[in-house]
């Protein structure tokens, strides 16, 4: 995807440490909520908060949920308000996530200094920190990997400190600490895989509400037991958790649990565990309510653009793989699938799709069958468009379709390039495999715009509709998780555009930062630091690619690019699986001090 920004920033760690409460009994087993009377419904106990912090919601300042929450500074004066709950992780569990909602309001302007600040401590330890600069009228849910603290009691301690003029109140709500993963050491090995899914879906007139009923079947890769599986639910980031977009009901073949990590996943309990090799399948009712806006899930007037819509099975291996949603890029990590989905709709609208379709229409309605075999996920779109398509010289069916006030000339210019473009990455890295690609344009996208297998949503742009095909191979066929390693997908991307536009990147330069600064952080680093992450990971990324191809040479280049995608085609590639295939192709040339150079870490 093209960058996407959001105001966050990184804040000085704080002193003064939380006071603590009375401690909790230990936690029963790994899954469990550790975190007591997280929504402040039942008043203070048992957190330990300076005077006024715990309180009811009010117009100006609203719970997130509920009626209660707590309320940290706000005073416009000198303060320091401390807010502490003794908490107990269970022993024996792979991961841990720290979740709450938090409101900023300031009085402050400034948009480059931190004079209000917010610290997030487990102990001694700030996890986290936040300040004026991350001011906004909503709550936003933040999720932070406390993994480390398994086994520990720890206090964990919320502290706001105040300079002495214009007010900032951070409001926080619905706090939540979960762990996962409990038993043996995992061993690693990713699962589960080959996801199935079926998937039956009638909208509403407009195509901005549809419902019906989706099932997944499953293995277990591991030798570890499979006990769970997590949903996926990433478009509920855009609801205002409880209340959410994507709704999934009448659970079977296994037993739901609450939502989590900003309503964004849920744990499904399987009846009983599967050893490995043994298969699973859960199924559930499903409600997806498009919100207003032009975004990768939104509709623009009488278009929807239905992207990670759907509920998928999030990844285990050495731990779930439960990172929080990402508005600045992606946070997307699923296995190879397969999905076999049916839309119900007025004929009125058209629905292009990941996959291959085809469509029968009775009366006013027409039903739409697409499937989808060996992609990541699947994602659709609906609304009165205009339709073109071709062939490409590779025999790839290219369709574009268009929103209103897209003109014509402008569509088949995005077409040819869409032919030329599938083409010519498809020399460089792997013939396409998929057999048909859908391009969707409305240039009221707020973003370049984004890839899904097949299906790519964009503006007019011969720069952008390159850049969102290449994800084809990027992301789509030689995957990578998207959060902790963005790198590989949009760096890989903008060099495959660079070079699809006769790009050299001569004259490429890297000025780093900061000594945290370091191409392969992941997005948790790049949502503190969001003014950074495009110069960063898009353009220092195709600028390290670029700097290898001069180091190596451009033949070993181009071979390098084929084979590691082929070696890896269908599956899932690391930082450290790339150093290992450019060291290959580098030969004799030690390739260490080039890595450290361009800070490429793993």
């Amino acid at each position: 995807m093209r960058a996407r920004s959001i105001v966050a920033a990184a804040a000085l760690l704080l002193g003064g440490l939380a006071v603590a409460a009375a401690p909790q009994a230990t936690a029963a087993a790994c899954g469990d909520q550790v975190v007591a009377n997280g929504g402040f419904e039942s008043g203070t106990t048992p957190w330990t908060a300076s005077s006024g912090v715990i309180a009811a919601g009010t117009t100006a300042q609203p719970a997130h949920s509920g009626t209660q929450l707590a309320k940290l500074d706000g005073y416009g004066t000198t303060h320091t308000d401390t807010l502490t709950q003794s908490l107990t992780l269970p022993s024996g569990c792979g991961s841990a996530s720290l979740t709450f909602w938090l409101r900023v309001t300031s009085s402050e302007t400034t948009a480059s200094t931190q004079y209000d600040r917010l610290a997030v401590r487990l102990g001694t330890t700030t996890v986290a920190t936040f300040s004026n600069l991350n001011k906004g009228s909503a709550y936003v849910p933040r999720t932070i990997d406390v993994s480390g603290f398994v086994g520990q009691t720890v206090t964990l301690g919320f502290t706001g400190t105040e300079d002495s003029s214009l007010a900032t109140t951070f409001a926080i709500d619905d706090v939540t600490l979960t762990t996962s993963g409990g038993g043996d050491v995992l061993d690693g090995v990713r699962t589960p895989v080959n996801p199935k899914y079926t998937v039956s879906l009638t909208s509403n007139t407009a195509g901005t509400t549809w419902t019906g009923h989706e099932s997944v079947s499953f293995t277990n890769a591991s030798a570890n037991p499979l006990t769970e599986v997590y949903l996926r639910l990433w478009d509920n980031y855009h609801g205002s958790c409880p209340s959410t977009p994507i709704t999934v009901t009448n659970v079977s073949g296994g037993t739901a649990g609450a939502l989590e990590v900003g309503c964004t996943a849920m744990k499904i309990t399987l009846p009983a565990p599967l050893a490995q090799g043994q298969s699973g399948t859960i199924g559930f009712d499903l409600s997806i309510v498009v919100p207003s806006g032009a975004d990768r899930f939104g509709h623009d007037g009488a278009y929807s653009m239905i992207g990670n819509a759907l509920p998928v099975v999030a990844v285990r291996d050495t731990a779930w793989h439960l990172d929080p949603y990402t508005n600045n890029g992606e946070s997307f990590y699923t296995l190879i699938s397969d999905f076999d989905v049916t839309l119900v709709h007025p004929s009125s609208l058209l629905t292009p799709a990941t996959g291959t379709s085809t469509e029968t229409t009775s009366g006013t309605t027409t039903t739409t069958h697409a499937t989808a075999t060996k992609v990541r996920d699947f994602a659709w779109a609906a609304g009165p468009f205009a339709k073109i398509n071709a062939t490409s010289g590779k025999g790839v069916k290219v369709n574009v379709y268009s929103v209103s006030g897209i003109s014509t000339s402008s569509a088949n210019s995005m077409l040819n390039l869409a032919k030329d473009a599938i083409d010519v990455h498809s020399g460089r890295f792997g013939d396409y495999p998929y057999g048909e690609v859908d391009v969707v344009l409305d240039n009221n996208f707020w973003f370049g715009g984004m890839e899904y297998p097949g299906f790519v949503l964009d503006l007019v742009s011969s720069t952008a509709l390159p850049h969102e095909l290449a994800h084809q191979w990027f992301y789509g066929i030689v995957g990578d998780d998207e959060y902790n390693s963005p790198w590989l997908d949009e760096g890989f991307t903008d060099y495959a555009t660079d070079l699809y536009r006769g790009i050299t990147g001569s004259g490429c330069g890297i000025s780093w930062q900061s000594s945290a600064e370091q191409l392969t952080n992941s997005m948790a680093y790049w949502d503190a630091h969001s003014s950074r992450y495009s110069s960063v990971v898009y353009g220092y990324g195709k600028c390290t690619l670029h700097d290898l191809r001069r180091l190596i040479g451009d033949t070993a280049m181009a071979n390098l690019m084929k084979s590691y995608a082929q070696s890896h085609w269908y599956g899932v590639s690391t930082v450290a699986d790339f150093k290992a295939a450019a060291q290959a192709a580098a030969g004799s040339t030690d390739l260490t001090s080039f890595w450290s150079q361009h800070r490429v870490i793993g």
